[in-house]
């Protein structure tokens, strides 16, 4: 990623297991504002395709997955 994405929220769910790290997520896009991105840690394998169809259902935008040492950041901007 080129530019740099201002975080308003991070929500580390490393060690928990489907479906902990979406419901968790769910919870934790409501306490940020429309426009500002969710930073999510987690260690499950499932998580990303979890997460990936939880934004795809609830509107939310993916901005950046990255996959390093076995912990997966996700970024997600709330759209609404």
């Amino acid at each position: 990623m080129s530019q740099e994405v201002r975080i308003a929220k991070t929500l580390d769910v490393r060690g928990m297991y489907c479906p902990g790290p979406v419901l968790e997520t769910a919870k934790a896009i409501k306490q940020i504002n429309v426009g500002e991105v969710l930073e999510v840690l987690a260690t499950d394998p499932a998580a990303k395709p979890d997460i990936e169809a939880w934004a795809r259902r609830t509107g939310n935008q993916i901005i950046d997955i990255q996959q390093q040492g076995g912990v997966t950041r996700i970024l997600i901007k709330r759209m609404k």
